[in-house]
């Protein structure tokens, strides 16, 4: 039987050895953790959360919900683990990250036909290979995939936002609710902390002032992903920036007071012993003293203890345009195929979509199979179809949504209906996908 290399054993990686195992072949994972830190684990753990614990949401009307239902259709190994070790987040999947980092590591450590060698993987092999290395791969690696694609590597920032102890929050202030009270099978998913204009602004104050991690030389180019900029980057924009989007305050009123208030920090479930809570939407490159001082002057956070603090790191990319068919095949090299962050699909779902379509067409190729290209009318295949596309000039990631999938048309009356628009191409996805065989 032939081996598969797989290197990196995050979300991508692990995922697509569980398949290739489940298929019978023999899987050789490459994790160079612990020996090598990347700067943002903190665990040897496979598949583990750096930033938030949520996979977005459930709602298969939503285009991130969509994907993994489609993920379950496909027979996904790490979306039925995130489940099990799914914390309330009202519609989103949230998950105890240690949990489920490990039960993935017990998992695949059990497997008999996964053998997992612990170190750095420096150069791509010739044999049968999936690259998942994710947008932290080591630089020695990073070279030979730059030899290897003739082209510089492409590169954002990302961001981690701070993760406190529940027991230092004060719910004389602070008070549990969903967003309008909406409500979920998960009970009550967030811990809200309301401002006045007067307290907002203060807040405002230190954070503009505050001071940043000093970039090294060869980072002043990257650029931000915008769907998690940090949270100074989204204040220098405009004061009423924050208001607008992570302190969004519509809909979240104390049932105590009545009040409307002018700005709310959302706080998430971390952990299944409810012990430690996240600042939704606070991603961050501020010193870690500024941190704290920003923290403590959020109403309720007063007395904050952080646990984790937010930090930035680059995440590199491969230009997928020029590289990979829709399969995740490598254009120039049948048994290459890449997976995961690295290939320019960004998001916890996407990664673990990526890695479990990699696993798939790899045992396709190896069992001199057709390889499976998902139709666009699909979300995982017109993702792919978005990054392998040819047509860009200028590449950048992309998550999940539904401006990439194949349009449908509704009666003029109904066009501005999103969620009868979500249901429909959800339920043409969904049709489509138990057609197909795998």
């Amino acid at each position: 039987m032939t081996e598969v290399n797989v290197i990196g054993a995050g979300l991508a990686g692990s995922e697509a050895a569980l398949q290739l195992a489940k298929r019978g072949f023999k899987v050789n994972l490459y994790e160079m953790r612990p020996q090598i830190s990347t700067g943002a684990h903190k665990t040897d753990k496979f598949a583990e959360f750096v930033c938030s614990n949520s996979l977005g949401s459930s709602d298969i009307t939503n285009a991130s919900g969509l994907l993994k239902k489609e993920m379950e259709l496909l027979g996904g190994e790490l979306i039925k683990i995130a489940y099990a070790n799914k914390v309330p987040a009202g519609g989103a999947l949230a998950i105890d990250r240690e949990g489920f980092s490990k039960n993935v590591t017990q998992i695949i450590e059990e497997n008999p036909n996964i053998n997992i060698i612990r170190e750095e993987l420096q150069k791509i092999p010739s044999t049968p290979t999936i690259i998942a290395s994710g947008p932290l791969t080591s630089s020695t690696l990073a070279d030979s995939i730059k030899d290897f694609t003739k082209s510089e590597h492409l590169h954002f920032f990302d961001a981690i936002a701070p993760i406190i102890e529940k027991d230092s929050i004060n719910f004389d202030i602070a008070f549990y609710q969903n967003r309008y009270n909406k409500p979920s099978e998960d009970g009550i998913a967030y811990i809200n902390c309301p401002m006045t204009k007067e307290q907002y602004e203060k807040f405002y104050n230190v954070l503009i002032n505050a001071e940043k991690i000093e970039l090294k030389e060869f980072e002043k180019d990257a650029k931000f992903f915008e769907s998690c900029l940090p949270i100074e980057v989204l204040a220098s924009r405009d004061i009423d920036a924050l208001r607008f989007g992570p302190m969004k305050p519509v809909g979240l009123v104390d049932d105590r007071t009545g009040q409307e208030n002018y700005a709310v920090v959302q706080l998430r479930q971390d952990n299944a012993a409810k012990t430690l809570y996240n600042l939704v939407g606070f991603q961050t490159n501020l010193k870690w003293g500024c941190q704290k001082e920003l923290l403590q002057s959020i109403p309720a956070l007063e007395n904050v203890n952080i646990v984790r603090y937010g930090v930035m790191h680059r995440n590199t990319f491969i230009n997928s345009p020029m590289i990979l068919n829709p399969t995740l095949q490598t254009k120039n090299r049948k048994d290459l195929f890449f997976a995961g962050q690295i290939t320019g699909t960004e998001g916890y779902t996407e990664s673990i979509a990526d890695g479990l379509l990699a696993g798939i067409n790899m045992a396709h190729y190896l069992n001199n199979e057709p390889l499976t290209t998902l139709p666009t009318t699909t979300m995982l295949g017109a993702l792919l179809n978005y990054i392998t596309n040819d047509t860009h000039k200028k590449f950048q990631p992309i998550n999940s949504n539904w401006g990439i999938i194949d349009k449908i048309e509704l009666p003029k009356k109904e066009r501005k209906n999103k969620k009868l628009k979500g249901e429909l191409l959800s339920a043409r996805s969904i049709e489509v996908l138990k057609k197909l065989k795998f």
